[in-house]
């Protein structure tokens, strides 16, 4: 391994980029290789100048930190610190996880302990980058634990370009397997990997019902529900989807969109 640790930094607020930017050089042990304002920049960076380490700010706008782990390819995934003005229970639980943090303002005493950290992770056999996803996927729910905010967005990776979804304008997720496939109001499918529960856990809940352990879909666009045998439904989307309810679901339909 080199001696010299490269890193990359991603942060939308050119104020703290360069702050940060400029404790980094006074590191003689550290390479800056890299700089993104967005979680978008930061995943094609990452992927062609493959660094030792990337410092993710955990609060972007489109694509956040967690958001760019996941959109990683594997080979590319280096290790993972992430800024963030989160407070201290939150961040404790980040630790917990073996994913490392900075605290904004960014010490940079803490800042060190970071890079040494990261140079000692680098120097064991035994480590391996792809369970940063791992990590960063268990530590998911944590993001949202001192202020929850819906999704507006959804980065979704199409060979080497990232397409921005706007939630708005989905009439349905369906799971299959490890994928969920994503369809639009205008007939536009995309697949991303991420469990179902984690992204409703991430949308409006007064915009998107869960019609099964499988299916949710977009109220808005809810055109007909047709009773079927044995109690349950299957709800039409004015896209034309038809959608099985669960019986386990049927009630919470009945209240959610069959009363006045």
């Amino acid at each position: 391994m080199s001696s010299v640790l490269r890193v990359v930094i991603a942060d939308d607020e050119r104020p703290a980029r360069g702050f940060l930017a400029s404790l980094l050089r006074a590191n003689r042990d550290v390479e800056l290789v890299g700089e993104a304002a967005n979680g978008a920049e930061a995943v094609s960076l990452i992927e062609r100048v493959r660094p030792d380490l990337a410092l993710l700010d955990l609060q972007m706008p489109e694509i956040d930190g967690l958001g760019v782990v996941r959109l990683l390819v594997k080979r590319a995934v280096p290790l993972i610190a992430f800024i963030t003005a989160y407070d201290e229970y939150a961040v404790r639980a980040f630790e917990l996880n073996a994913i490392d943090y900075l605290l904004k303002p960014v010490d940079p005493v803490r800042l060190r302990r970071t890079l040494t950290r990261a140079q000692e992770r680098l120097e064991r056999t035994d480590y391996d980058p792809t369970e940063v996803k791992r990590l960063a996927a268990a530590a998911a729910s944590l993001a949202g634990a001192p202020a929850v905010t819906y999704l507006r967005r959804i980065p979704v990776r199409r060979r080497d370009d990232i397409v921005i979804v706007p939630v708005d304008q989905l009439s349905s997720v369906i799971a299959h397997g490890e994928l969920l496939h994503l369809t639009t109001a205008a007939g536009q499918r995309y697949v991303i990997t991420y469990r179902l529960k984690d992204l409703e856990a991430r949308l409006d809940p007064s915009r998107f019902v869960r019609l099964s352990r499988a299916a949710l879909a977009n109220v808005e666009l809810v055109q007909r529900v047709s009773p079927m045998p044995g109690g349950t439904y299957v709800v039409t989307l004015s896209t034309g989807e038809q959608i099985p309810v669960s019986r386990l679901r049927a009630r919470g339909l009945r209240e959610h969109l069959l009363r006045l």
